[in-house]
């Protein structure tokens, strides 16, 4: 399909042309397995960061959930790995369902937004809903899950910089709670790191 491609310069383009700087803090080891992302959702941005992110260290099949309104007004993302979700529905069940399909696929990496919608960047906590759970108890092979957190700083700059934090997530607990517990810490630890990065 010629869209992707295109999408990915495009990628390119914009993040070169609207950011600084994409810094990348973490290491991850590719244990070829199918990817979960699970990452706050701060911007209208955090798609392209992490299709960026995909190529950079990985280089998969790059899926991710999006509410099924937002698909529509950017239908074009349904040729670059956007499918939809509509919560509270019974066709979020076929999200689910789908979001297992993909996660049984070595090929693929999956990203999604634990909250469900966009969320201010200055948030506390991170409120996981139960879709991560259900996906993962369907799930029939391992599954690399690796946590994002995405942080925006301008400091003296006319251009803001992205600090895309990651980490594996390594537990053998696959109950929401448990993720949501790891994944906040693991967000907390980022907020103070970024608060004592210099300018």
């Amino acid at each position: 399909m010629i869209i992707y491609p295109f999408f990915q310069h495009y990628n390119n383009f914009i993040l070169k042309k609207h950011f600084k700087a994409i810094r990348f803090i973490g290491e991850i080891e590719d244990r070829n397995l199918p990817i979960l992302l699970i990452s706050n959702h701060i911007s209208w941005w955090d798609g392209f960061w992490h299709e960026y992110f995909n190529r950079k260290y990985f280089n998969r099949k790059y899926h991710f959930m999006m509410l099924e309104e937002q698909l529509q007004n950017h239908w074009f993302l349904n040729y670059c790995g956007g499918f939809s979700v509509q919560k509270k529905s019974r066709s979020m069940i076929e999200s689910i369902n789908y979001t297992v399909e993909l996660l049984n696929n070595n090929g693929n990496m999956v990203l999604i937004f634990p909250q469900g919608e966009i969320n201010s960047l200055y948030n506390n906590t991170i409120v996981f809903e139960k879709g991560i759970e259900n996906i993962l108890m369907k799930v029939k092979n391992q599954v690399q899950i690796c946590f994002v957190v995405n942080l925006v700083d301008y400091f003296s700059d006319v251009k803001p910089t992205c600090y895309f934090n990651f980490k594996e997530y390594k537990e053998l607990d696959f109950d929401v709670v448990s993720i949501q517990k790891s994944y906040n810490d693991f967000y907390s630890q980022c907020i103070e790191k970024q608060i004592n990065i210099k300018a």
